[in-house]
């Protein structure tokens, strides 16, 4: 079971991804909707006597992941100037979507949240790609971003 940390990043990823194939949404709507409908519902289990069983809802640090959203949200074009100058070979409407989204997470964490190691930046998005992305996304994803670590010349 992942932490809430990773959770909250699992959770950004899910609205910034509803948000990029939906341009009408803003921030604000995305993430209601999320923690309005989505975030109430609980997973059922089966058990043998086929009674189902309410499991209570992973933990999730919900400040983490609004300030992902309107942190990505509010620097995107920052991001994806970054971004699609680190991807000399992709550009970024060819990315998958997933992709795309992690990566603009990882960056905006690189750019903009110093208390964040770059290693957890890095470390965290390819897992995410591991995850959610296709089976070579998560090479796609650790190397384009230890590339920006380069070039964007980032230590802490």
């Amino acid at each position: 079971m992942a932490g809430p940390r990773r959770r909250s990043r699992e959770i950004a990823l899910q609205i910034l991804h509803q948000m990029d194939v939906s341009p009408e949404l803003d921030a604000d709507t995305a993430l209601g909707r999320y923690f309005e409908h989505l975030a109430t519902h609980r997973g059922v289990a089966q058990d043998d006597d086929d009674e189902e069983e309410r499991l209570p809802a992973p933990r999730v640090d919900r400040k983490l992941v609004e300030d992902l959203v309107r942190g990505v949200s509010e620097h995107r074009a920052e991001i994806d100037d970054t971004l699609g100058r680190l991807s000399r070979n992709w550009r970024i409407e060819r990315m998958a979507v997933v992709d795309r989204n992690i990566i603009r997470i990882a960056l905006y964490e690189l750019k903009h949240c110093e208390s964040v190691p770059v290693s957890v930046a890095i470390n965290e998005a390819v897992e995410l790609a591991k995850r959610f992305g296709a089976v070579e996304g998560s090479a796609f994803v650790n190397g384009l971003l230890d590339r920006a670590v380069t070039e964007l010349n980032v230590r802490r």
